[in-house]
């Protein structure tokens, strides 16, 4: 017995050496992994990458920039659906456990020694929180040391935060396939859906990814990806937290993806959107644009977007149509699956309803169309095909733009288009204004471009802006980017300048040939009105610009200095420096179509200096606003308390006079005289108050028109890329007014007839519309109320000096007649 106690003493003994032993051993190991452990303090200031969301001003979503798709979502804004689904799937104990599920572990140690030598991947026995510590501070090495840290750090986690933390932190971080980072991208990405409007079966697809996304495919791996999912509805149905028939429906549903871009998420906003992430980048670097989580609402109108896209490409086709058809953008050979084929080819995405297709035979009435076919999500080609017929009526216009046929309407559908031709067509629009049905319209991509912009005139908020036919097919955004010759569309500045120093609008110009000396070789300058050899002699200011007269401009810029209207032009914003040559007056200058409406805005506001903006506001990820464009105080509108009969609120604008308002508003009416009796009459079917200029280059290589309401202007260039002549007549008023037409028709549908506004201390004075005299009582002849400023008037008569002869050119005057200028009522030359 005595041998007994001693032996059951010793095993004791040696038992409790053993358990200090280890417990010594489990203790150095714990603090040999302790002393290099990550801090997971920094967890409580986690700013993870988040992207940067742009939207248009009525909140509607424009575009999203990102390196991680993420977007970050408290806790409290995730619905318990999603919350149990990761819970059934990851850690079911979630809320249980103290950081690490010890029978979890166990499984895994029993699962890696039956593995063991067989190199395969351990399986994990990670909790969440040993993921959130994983994903945060340790690496994804695997290896026996770093889960002896990760289960480390999970405990010290789990003592500094709280469950709904962590879990946060967690469902914010994880990777879930597709670019998508967090589960409020994933939800979109996948689904086009708020996680609030997930079912369960799309809950727990999500649930399922963590684990390994890119093998759960949800194209590539359908069917694992189905039975990924299905167990995960399973969970929610073993733990009670779905019901039978929920769980039922649930696994009988389709995995159907839809597919969310990536790029600008309104139809025709792609270059506005492409402008506005420049300006981000300029403004905070790369590193603020794609992670910082920036909220951008930018001054875009959808609906004016769309009308101004539409608009503008249908002007650029209807001219380029008229220049002949130019044949395939390529062949194909269509033997075997053409839609394999046709495929490869690269087609513009941004240009709905218009469709590539290739031709698959022809005859004289007809030719049978294949479209290109679609793209699933994994990249593979759809195995569908869809076709369509061409008939006459869709080629009529396809004129040879070369050749022995040229601009010779074809009689049969074969002689524009034969087997292989790669093309695009669209819907063929019936007599009633329908789409025919199974019936297409040739398309050709138009080699003329362009830019138009709409713009607020009195903050600067761009409202639309189209910088080019196709986004896809350039991404030069001659909006903003294109330095174009504005031609006649510069002359309102000249002529503001004039008016802003003492003219009227009724000082006469003579209006006849003149002949400049540039001095220094520069030989001798002609300049000559569009209408080559026609000149009115004496005309007033008012006319000229009606009828964009240059010798009256050069001489009217000739008498009041190239230097003041250089200042008026930088004033205006329409150039940086302009160089005191007599040809920039007439618009030889380069500027942009932003810079111009700008300008032209300062003159529909009265004078206020303004700055163009696509920015309205940016808040940074927490919601505060850092950037704001209107820099306008509002005295009373934060009163404390609410309405208590208090004084109405005061917006104070102390933004810089850039020009007279009494000025403004001249120049405003005589340009509403070039919309009604000029160059742009076209736009006088708008059927509201209109004004405007337009504006043609020398040679015709550039068209424009530049106009407004009183709260809204538009500007339009249309040009070749390399600039070239358009054709004989290609003027503003023929190409890029009726375009402004279009487009004012449809922005301003529904509202009244609003007429610019008279500004105080303008005087309206009934006079001859040719001579600007006073009419006197019953003056025959047609007569307008023209603008003066006190201290103005028309003359009762006056004596020309400077008239032009039968044959316009100016006689009775000194020899320096190249420069006759007559103010009414002076008598005077100079």
């Amino acid at each position: 017995m005595r041998l007994l106690f001693r032996f059951m003493g010793f095993l004791f003994a040696a038992g409790t050496i053993v358990f200090l032993v280890g417990v010594a051993a489990v203790a150095g190991l714990i603090w040999h992994f302790s002393k290099d452990l990550p801090d997971y303090s920094q967890l409580q200031n986690y700013e993870p990458p988040v992207m940067t969301r742009v939207h248009a001003s009525d909140g509607s979503l424009l575009a999203e920039y990102s390196k991680e798709r993420r977007l970050y979502l408290p806790i409290q804004a995730v619905p318990k659906l999603v919350i149990n689904a990761f819970l059934a799937a990851e850690d079911k104990n979630f809320y249980e456990h103290g950081g690490i599920d010890y029978s979890g572990m166990a499984r895994a140690a029993l699962l890696y020694a039956q593995n063991f030598g067989s190199n395969r991947r351990p399986q994990g026995a990670s909790t969440i929180t040993q993921q959130v510590a994983k994903n945060f501070l340790l690496t994804n090495e695997v290896s026996f040391a770093r889960k002896i840290k990760e289960a480390l750090l999970a405990m010290r986690i789990e003592r500094a935060y709280s469950k709904d933390k962590i879990l946060e932190l967690y469902l914010n971080e994880i990777y879930l396939g597709l670019g998508a980072y967090g589960i409020a991208a994933a939800s979109l990405v996948y689904f086009d859906k708020s996680v609030n409007e997930l079912t369960v079966a799309e809950a727990a697809y999500l649930a399922a990814l963590p684990k390994a996304p890119s093998t759960l495919h949800p194209v590539k791996n359908r069917d694992r990806a189905i039975e990924r999912r299905n167990y995960v509805i399973d969970r929610l149905l073993e733990n009670g937290w779905i019901k039978q028939a929920d769980a039922e429906t649930a696994r009988k549903a389709p995995l159907v993806v839809t597919s969310r871009a990536n790029g600008s998420h309104t139809f025709a906003g792609e270059y506005f959107a492409e402008d506005v992430r420049r300006d981000l980048f300029e403004r905070y670097g790369e590193k603020k644009l794609y992670e910082g989580g920036l909220s951008v609402r930018t001054s875009l109108d959808p609906k004016l977007q769309v009308e101004a896209r539409k608009t503008m490409v249908k002007g650029l086709v209807t001219f380029d149509e008229a220049q002949g058809w130019r044949g395939p953008v390529t062949k194909l050979d269509i033997s075997g699956d053409w839609g394999l084929k046709l495929a490869d080819v690269k087609s513009l995405s941004d240009i709905s309803p218009w469709r590539m297709a290739v031709v698959l035979e022809t005859s004289d009435q007809s030719a049978r169309i294949g479209f290109q076919p679609g793209r699933e999500l994994g990249g593979a080609v759809s195995k569908g095909r869809q076709t369509g017929i061409i008939t006459l009526d869709g080629v009529r216009w396809a004129k040879a733009a070369s050749g022995p046929t040229r601009f010779k309407t074809p009689t049969t559908v074969s002689q524009v288009l034969s087997p292989g031709d790669v093309i695009y067509a669209d819907p063929l629009i019936g007599k009633d204004g329908n789409a025919v049905e199974g019936q297409y319209r040739l398309r050709q991509l138009p080699e003329v471009s362009g830019a138009m912009v709409a713009m607020d005139p009195w903050t600067g908020r761009v409202l639309a802006m189209v910088g080019g036919f196709s986004f896809d097919q350039s991404q030069f955004n001659r909006a903003t980017q294109a330095y174009r010759q504005p031609g006649s569309s510069f002359k309102p500045l000249v002529y503001s300048s004039a008016l802003d120093n003492g003219y009227t609008p009724s000082t006469v110009v003579v209006d006849a040939p003149i002949e400049i000396d540039q001095g220094q070789g520069g030989g001798v300058w002609r300049p000559e009105n569009y209408s080559t050899g026609k000149y009115y002699g004496p005309t007033t200011l008012r006319n000229a610009l009606q009828r964009s007269l240059n010798t009256v401009t050069v001489r009217l810029a000739q008498d009041i200095g190239m230097p003041l209207i250089g200042e008026y032009a930088k004033r205006f914003g329409v150039y940086d420096e302009l160089p005191n040559y007599l040809s920039y007056a007439l618009g030889a200058g380069e500027t942009t179509v932003m810079r111009m409406v700008t300008a032209y805005s300062m003159f529909a506001n009265g004078g206020k200096r303004i700055k163009a903006t696509l920015i309205d506001r940016i808040q940074d990820r927490y919601g505060h606003t850092i950037f704001k464009h209107d820099q306008r105080e509002c005295r009373g509108c934060d009163a404390p308390g609410g309405w208590k009969n208090q004084p109405e609120p005061q917006l104070v604008d102390r933004r810089e006079q850039v020009l007279d308002p009494m000025t403004a508003y001249q120049i405003t009416s005589m340009m509403e005289g070039v919309v009604q009796h000029g160059t742009a009459t076209v736009v006088r079917e708008v059927g509201k108050p209109i004004a405007g200029k337009t504006g043609t280059t020398n040679d015709e290589k550039d068209a424009w028109f530049v106009g407004f309401s009183p709260d809204l202007v538009v500007g339009i260039y249309i040009g070749y890329d390399k600039p070239r002549n358009l054709g004989r007549g290609a003027t503003g008023g023929h190409l890029a007014a009726p375009i402004a037409k279009d487009f004012l028709k449809l922005a301003l549908a529904g509202k009244p007839a609003v007429p610019f506004k008279v500004p105080a201390g303008i005087k309206l004075i009934r006079v001859d519309a040719k001579t600007g005299m006073r009419a006197g009582p019953g003056d025959g002849g047609r007569t307008i109320l023209e603008a003066f400023k006190p201290g103005t008037a028309p003359p009762d008569n006056y004596s020309i000096i400077g008239v032009a002869d039968a044959d316009g050119h100016a006689v009775g005057v000194s020899p320096d007649a190249d420069r006759a200028v007559i103010r009414p009522g002076t008598g005077g030359l100079y």
